[in-house]
C-alpha cells in the first residue's frame, strides 16, 4: 500500500498525550503540564441528571445547537457576566467543548487558502484546526510581557485574512489582554469585514483585581464577533465536554452544518448537567478559584528563585506562567529531563510556536496547596541543577 499523504502530516501531533506518555515512564511525577482543574463540578450538575433519566425523549437526537432550557440560562449569564445580550442579531450554540467552538467557526468561514492571524504564543489546538482546515496560520508575535501588538495584526491583514483570534485570559502565558487593545482589535476586524475570534475559556480566571473583558460587548461588535466560552474549566467539566458560542446570526446556518455532520448534538446528558452547573451557587465558583488563587501565589513565590535563570512575565489571569529560559538547549529535551530526573513535567514552548528560544509553560490549576510546594520545588531544582 501507498505510503499515506494527507492534510494531516502538516498538523503537529498533540503535546498532551506526548508528555503523558513520558510521565507515565516516570512513575511518581507530579504533572505542572496539563490545563485542568483539581476540583469536581457542583452538586447541582449532578443532582440534575435524574431528571435526563426521567425523560425517554432524551434518547433521541435533540437540536443542533443545543436543548432550549441550557441556551436560555447561557443567555442570562452572557447578559450578567459577559455584558452581552442576545438578540435577533446574534445566537448561542451549545458545542462539545470550545475546541469544537473554534472548529465550527474556522470551518463556517473560510475556504482552503485561507488565512486566520494568531498572536504568539499561540493555543496549539487553534494552530491545528486552521492547518486542519486547509488554511494558514498567520503568526503575529506580543510584546515582552506577551500583550497585544495591535499595529503589527494590523500589518498582517491581508485580502485572505478571514479573522484574528484572541485569547483572554490567556493560555499558554496566563496575561490578561487590556480593553483598550481588545476594542483595537475588534475595531480593526470590523473595518476590514473580517472576524475577531474571542477564545474566553478562562473568563473566570483573573486576579489581583483585573476583570475579565468580553469583545462581543462592545458597540457595533455583533457582526464580526465569535465569542467562544468552556464550562471544563471553571466548573470542572473537562471529559464532560460541554462548551457554546455567541455567533452573528448570518453565520447559522454555516456553522449548524458543521455541527450536524461531525456531532449532530452535544451529548445532552452533558448538556443537562451543565445546566444544573449553572444554577449552583456563586460561592462554587468564589471557593474553587479563590483557592486557586492561593495556589497561585505559592508557585509566584516559589518562581522567583529562578530569577536570575528564566524571565517569568507578569500574569493576572488563567493558571499558567510561561517561562522564558535562558538556555541554547531544545525545550522538549528540557522538559525530558526535567520528567526523568526530576519527575516534574512541563509543557515546551515550541508546541506553543515559540521556537526562538527555551519556554516552558507551567500549569497549577490542577494542585492542592500541598502538592504544588512539591511540585514547583522539583521544578526550581531541576532547572537550577540542569542551568548552572
Amino acid at each position: 500500500m501507498k505510503s499515506l499523504i494527507s492534510r494531516m502530516h502538516i498538523v503537529q501531533s498533540p503535546i498532551i498525550p506526548i508528555v503523558g506518555e513520558l510521565i507515565k515512564s516516570s512513575p511518581g511525577t507530579i504533572s505542572l503540564g496539563q490545563g485542568v482543574v483539581g476540583y469536581s463540578p457542583p452538586v447541582e450538575a449532578i443532582e440534575l441528571l435524574p431528571k435526563f433519566l426521567t425523560n425517554p425523549n432524551n434518547n433521541f437526537y435533540q437540536a443542533v445547537e443545543g436543548i432550549p432550557s441550557l441556551v436560555n440560562i447561557l443567555s442570562v449569564k452572557l447578559q450578567a457576566f459577559n455584558n452581552i445580550k442576545i438578540n435577533e442579531e446574534n445566537c448561542i450554540i451549545v458545542t462539545a467543548g470550545s475546541n469544537m467552538a473554534f472548529m465550527n467557526a474556522v470551518l463556517a468561514i473560510t475556504s482552503p487558502g485561507d488565512e486566520i492571524i494568531l498572536n504568539t504564543p499561540y493555543y496549539f489546538n487553534h494552530e491545528m484546526a486552521i492547518r486542519m482546515a486547509g488554511c494558514h496560520p498567520v503568526l503575529v508575535p506580543t510584546n515582552e510581557n506577551y500583550q497585544l501588538l495591535p499595529d503589527a495584526i494590523a500589518s498582517s491583514i491581508s485580502p485572505k485574512t478571514k479573522a484574528v483570534v484572541t485569547i483572554s485570559p490567556n493560555n499558554p502565558t496566563g496575561v490578561v489582554y487590556s480593553k483598550s487593545d481588545l476594542q483595537a482589535v475588534n475595531q480593526m476586524c470590523g473595518s476590514h469585514d473580517i472576524y475577531h475570534i474571542s477564545d474566553e475559556a478562562y473568563e473566570y480566571f483573573t486576579y489581583n483585581g483585573v476583570e475579565h473583558c468580553s469583545p462581543g460587548s462592545f458597540s457595533g461588535s455583533r457582526e464580526h464577533t465569535i465569542s467562544l466560552y468552556s464550562l471544563s474549566k471553571a466548573y470542572g467539566f473537562a471529559s464532560w465536554r460541554i462548551g457554546y458560542m455567541v455567533v452573528p446570526k448570518h453565520l447559522l446556518r454555516e456553522i449548524k452544518k458543521v455541527q450536524d455532520t461531525i456531532l449532530i448534538c452535544p451529548p445532552v446528558v452533558s448538556q443537562y448537567a451543565a445546566l444544573g452547573a449553572l444554577q449552583a451557587k456563586k460561592e462554587y465558583l468564589q471557593k474553587n478559584i479563590g483557592a486557586i488563587a492561593e495556589v497561585r501565589e505559592l508557585v509566584l513565590d516559589s518562581l522567583q528563585n529562578l530569577e536570575d535563570l528564566c524571565t517569568i512575565a507578569p500574569a493576572n489571569g488563567a493558571f499558567y506562567f510561561f517561562l522564558k529560559v535562558n538556555t541554547s538547549i531544545d525545550s522538549f529535551e528540557l522538559v525530558e529531563k526535567l520528567i526523568r530526573e526530576y519527575q516534574v513535567a512541563v509543557i515546551p514552548g515550541t508546541t506553543f510556536g515559540m521556537d526562538d528560544g527555551c519556554y516552558l509553560r507551567v500549569a497549577y490549576g490542577a494542585l492542592q496547596k500541598d502538592t504544588v510546594v512539591s511540585g514547583i520545588e522539583r521544578l526550581v531544582k531541576g532547572l537550577q541543577t540542569i542551568l548552572t
